[in-house]
């Protein structure tokens, strides 16, 4: 089972993913969860990058919560065994910061 971190652990974290990114595009800590939207050209790409996540949510074990509605994907992590964000969620919002290039 993945720890739960503490709010230091998590915003040191949060700072680490964000530090590459563009005051826009960066990851927020919301309501206990990881969140970020992200946007693209069209329906098609959203939906082969939620594709290319799924595969490596499952290789993870950890899957998010998301909604898609045409080119905009909104996404919320949080593990729920820890009982809040874990290492897992920036484990995985990096592979999806990844999967867009």
């Amino acid at each position: 089972m993945t720890a739960k971190l503490n709010i230091d652990e998590a915003n040191n974290a949060l700072k680490d993913l964000n530090s590459c990114l563009s005051e826009d595009k960066k990851w927020i800590l919301q309501d206990g969860k990881l969140t970020k939207s992200f946007t693209f050209r069209n329906f098609i790409r959203a939906f082969g990058w939620m594709t290319e996540v799924a595969i490596w949510a499952e290789k993870l074990k950890h899957h998010p919560e998301w909604f898609n509605v045409y080119n905009r994907v909104d996404v919320a992590l949080t593990t729920h065994d820890a009982g809040g964000i874990s290492e897992l969620d920036f484990k995985l919002a990096a592979k999806m910061e990844s999967l867009l290039a």
